[in-house]
């Protein structure tokens, strides 16, 4: 080993450890160096055995500190002596090698993999491996530096480095083997759950876990509620919540400062021993809802715990002849047979979301599958917005799980929501190809359903930009390619105002699509690809222009051509393509008079590139007045826009001091808005030109 280590890269090591071990056993080389620190004695031989211990098994990479912590613990005693942590070189060389320390990443870990898997298959290696973990976790919580840290204020400044680790995952250890001491100190530990600083930090970590938001942990105060069976049940320690619930004073439907009872929290958490268990005791609830009205069965089908579905069901119950039994008179069989239990398999939380409404949305197929199996369970219960199961797994794109709902006879597909959506149209918004073309398959769904504003599902998935959907959609015999909503918005115009150049090309590519259809503001598909600011629309804009039949000087209800909007857009691409078209008039003014020089001496973007491109043409007037008399200097005077202000100046038959109606010049106008360098280039010009007038 010593002469593995003595090579300065890993890759030397891997190369001589394959060296010395051709033709010999590894589990002969590691049995022996095991051997050897056991030969050690006393307190080398167990802080060498207890660091391969720690390193091997511990639930996740530990860094050293916490390592070096966990190896001081001197089990049931009352604190942490400082003098009884080991120093790195100290652990190093009771280890023989065995365990190499990252310095960088300040981590410990055994030389190899192979040794990991040496020691897993070993597991007479360290006697009662996570009997002694959990019970040196629950030591270390149990020190009265610890107890002396309330949950209901920050951590102190000192570093504690193995707090964490055995607050998170000492119930984890003891899950797997729980000795007699483990339970006491277990136990001992409970009697202080509300206010200890290891429920916080469990909490939180349970709350942060990904997809896992179960309610707020509150910042000060303590965790009114939340007793040792509630921590039990999180853990999952089926033999320490038996020793609870058979105390006296033990109430298993107590809800913590979430409103949630241990079965709940079984639940959550997928710990099935101990649902299994609660629902044991005559006096547990299996039905009650705790925080967000949610029950156990909601929390486990929201999960994905089929085990635990199961075992709920099996006490749900419905009348001899198949219609529920939960409002009225419980059937006398269960009512003998379950002492007034039953579970509710279409109960309702606070949102509307039935079990497998939650299932659903989350793409658990197997405990949609179980939910489908029973013929009491109604999968076409909508939440409080009016979403079915079917729309939240079409919408969410859980294609197997929309396939099982849609084998189920009774399952509606066209059930609209509160704002008119049908499981189609959420499929399609969000670009779900597999569960548009499932739905279709339906003879009974039709493609063609408007929402509330008059969406239909090939618009929603225009505006979206879903290509894939929008193909599959127009695809399908029926689709109308140019439905268009309430503001007179054909799909076509949502994906050229969105910019979506796949969904333009494919619609643009169906007989039958006009593409100068005008909204009810007179803005054409044409029109509302120039307008974006960021160049977003230039693609669909270059595909609207490649078609002949597409007008480029339709002007909207106000007069503005797409040029007009283009230039006020500060897009140049845009504002080239249109002047390179065939008949575009660089000239037009709206019914304000403005034309598209002088929107675009008003724009705060690229307007500079874009008056470059129209300054260019002869057959632009740069001094053209609106209907208030205001030329494209006076806009870029008034809002202080320099560079365009010098390009404007640089024209010969620019009048610098024309009035608007109100008298006001480009000068007057920088100077009331204190646009400093915009007033020195008109004076400048002024002074090149003596001959022209003061301002009035």
């Amino acid at each position: 080993m010593d002469t593995i280590l003595g090579q300065t890269t890993a890759y030397g090591r891997r190369r001589k450890l394959r060296t010395m071990t051709e033709g010999l056993d590894l589990k002969d080389i590691y049995g022996a160096t095991i051997e050897r620190i056991r030969e050690q004695g006393g307190e080398r031989a167990r802080l060498g055995m207890a660091a391969l211990m720690w390193i091997t098994h511990s639930e996740r990479l530990l860094q050293l500190d916490e390592l070096l912590h966990a190896l001081a613990v001197e089990i049931r005693s009352t604190d942490l002596n400082a003098e009884n942590i080991p120093s790195v070189e100290t652990l190093l060389s009771c280890c023989l090698g065995l365990v190499v320390v990252d310095r960088e990443a300040s981590t410990a870990r055994l030389i190899h993999f192979t040794l990991q898997e040496y020691l897993y298959t070993s597991p007479n290696l360290f006697g009662p491996t996570h009997s002694i973990m959990a019970e040196t976790c629950l030591t270390y919580l149990s020190f009265r530096t610890i107890e002396d840290i309330s949950s209901t204020s920050p951590l102190q400044s000192q570093p504690i480095p193995f707090l964490e680790y055995s607050s998170l995952y000492w119930g984890v250890h003891a899950k797997r083997e729980a000795s007699g001491g483990v339970v006491s100190l277990a136990l001992q530990l409970f009697s202080q759950t509300e206010t200890h600083v290891s429920t916080k930090l469990l909490l939180e970590d349970v709350n942060q876990r990904p997809g896992q938001y179960y309610g707020c942990i509150p910042e000060s105060g303590p965790l009114i509620g939340f007793t040792g069976l509630h921590c039990a049940s999180v853990f999952g320690i089926a033999k320490i919540a038996t020793s609870l619930i058979s105390q006296p004073n033990c109430n298993p439907n107590k809800s913590d400062f979430l409103g949630r009872t241990p079965l709940i929290w079984a639940a959550i958490c997928g710990q099935e021993e101990v649902v299994k268990l609660l629902l044991g005791r005559q006096t547990v609830n299996p039905d009650e809802p705790g925080g967000f009205r949610r029950t156990a069965l909601s929390w486990a089908a929201k999960m994905g715990h089929e085990g635990i579905v199961r075992l709920l069901l099996e006490w749900a119950s419905s009348k001899p002849d198949g219609t529920d039994g939960w409002w009225g008179k419980t059937p006398r069989l269960v009512k003998m047979a379950r002492g007034r239990r039953y579970v509710n398999p279409n109960w309702s939380d606070m949102h509307g979301q039935t079990p497998i409404l939650l299932a659903a949305t989350e793409g658990h197929e197997g405990v949609v599958k179980l939910l489908l199996g029973r013929k009491d369970v109604k999968p076409n219960m909508s939440d409080s917005d009016g979403q079915t199961p079917l729309s939240c797994a079409a919408g969410e794109g859980h294609d197997r799980v929309v396939g099982l709902l849609l084998g189920r006879k009774d399952v509606k597909p066209n059930i609209q929501d509160d704002l008119g959506r049908t499981p189609l149209s959420f499929a399609a918004y969000y670009g779900r190809r597999g569960a548009v073309e499932l739905l279709l398959g339906q003879e009974d769904v039709n493609p063609n359903t408007p929402d509330d504003g008059g969406r239909t599902p090939l618009l929603l998935a225009a505006c979206n930009g879903n290509h894939e959907t929008v193909e599959v959609l127009l695809g399908r015999e029926g689709v109308n390619p140019d439905v268009p909503d309430k503001h007179g918005r054909t799909p076509l115009s949502w994906a050229a105002k969105s910019g979506r150049r796949g969904a333009v090309e494919m619609l643009l590519g169906r007989e039958g699509v006009n593409p100068n259809v005008p909204d009810e503001h007179g803005r054409t598909p044409l029109s509302l690809a120039v307008s974006h600011t960021d160049g977003k629309g230039v693609e669909a804009a270059k595909l609207l222009l490649g078609r002949e039949s597409v007008n480029p000087n339709m002007p909207d209800n106000d007069g503005r051509t797409p040029l007009s909007w283009a230039a006020g857009s500060g897009n140049h691409e845009t504002v080239e393509m249109l002047l390179e078209r065939e008949g575009v008039n660089p000239d037009v003014p709206d019914k304000h008079g403005r034309t598209p020089l002088s929107w675009a001496a008003e724009s705060p973007y690229r307007g500079v590139e874009v008056m470059k491109l129209l300054l260019g043409r002869e057959d632009v007037s740069p001094d053209m007045p609106d209907n208030y008399g205001q030329t494209p200097l006076s806009w870029a005077a008034r809002n202080g826009y320099g560079r365009v202000v010098e390009l404007l100046l640089e024209r010969e038959d620019i009048n610098p001091d024309m009035p608007s109606k109100y008298g006001l010049t480009p000068l007057s106008l920088a100077s009331m808005n204190w646009h400093k360098e915009v007033v020195r280039l008109l004076q400048a010009r002024r002074s090149a030109n003596p001959n022209l007038a003061q301002p009035g």
